[in-house]
């Protein structure tokens, strides 16, 4: 059935709508409730805010033979071992025979405060993908072929994420690549070396504004970091492991 790519294109703007829908409705209910979070966290603790590119994922799995799945989105199920920690909850995994097919990760960073975010999201998406990766090669999953793993990130384009972002080393000069990097760059740089240093299979970072509320509109930063990268490789992944039980 392979993947249509307009279709793909649409659902992915309704992803973003939904996304800035559920954080909105969240904030207004606790608002009504009394009960408000410290600023943007109103719009965060619902967890419902990334179920659109969830739902588009699944989507992909299915139409490429992989029928038979089972896809995995609710709690319970999200738990894999791991090699330096007990266990990792991922957001949605792909289980077909018993085999680990594919784990993936879909986060997202709004304003104002985008630089001790940025790090620690920097630090757990490279921890998750360490641990992981030496789980597998530690038989953890048992014999399989390699899994997808993949790190999608949803940033707000604003202002703030845009703005070049100075930084200063003491003792050695920074790498050129970050100065005056702005936040969104450097969610670029991090999804480009994820990728180069095989720690996720492919690593996607999209900008949008608030107002795409209403219109679903997000913008890349690159062909490699972009979303058609990553249904088309998650696409290619599920092809093929659905060649194989067919075999």
């Amino acid at each position: 059935m392979g993947i249509d790519l307009a279709d793909y294109q649409t659902k992915a703007r309704e992803a973003v709508k939904a996304f800035w829908g559920n954080r909105e409705a969240a904030r207004q209910k606790q608002i009504e409730s009394g009960k408000t979070d410290q600023g943007e966290r109103a719009g965060v603790t619902a967890g419902k805010n990334m179920d659109g590119f969830l739902a588009l994922m699944k989507e992909i799995v299915r139409r490429n033979d992989l029928v038979d799945a089972e896809i995995c989105l609710q709690r319970q199920l999200l738990t894999l071992p791991g090699y330096f920690r007990p266990t990792k909850l991922w957001d949605m995994l792909v289980m077909n025979n018993g085999r680990l097919v594919a784990a993936m990760e879909m986060k997202s960073q709004v304003g104002p405060s985008f630089g001790n975010n940025f790090n620690n999201r920097t630090e757990e998406a490279i921890g998750t993908a360490v641990d992981l990766r030496t789980a597998y090669r530690e038989g953890a999953f048992g014999e399989s072929p390699r899994p997808f793993v993949g790190w999608l990130m949803l940033v707000e384009d604003c202002a703030v994420s845009r703005t070049p972002v100075r930084d200063k080393s003491p003792h050695f000069p920074v790498l050129e690549e970050f100065n005056s990097a702005s936040y969104a760059d450097r969610y670029n740089i991090l999804c480009r070396k994820l990728v180069q240093e095989q720690l996720y299979t492919t690593s996607s970072v999209l900008l949008s504004p608030r107002s795409s509320v209403n219109t679903g509109d997000y913008s890349e930063l690159s062909e490699m970091t972009g979303l058609k990268t990553f249904v088309t490789t998650l696409a290619g992944h599920v092809a093929a492991e659905a060649a194989r039980a067919d075999s």
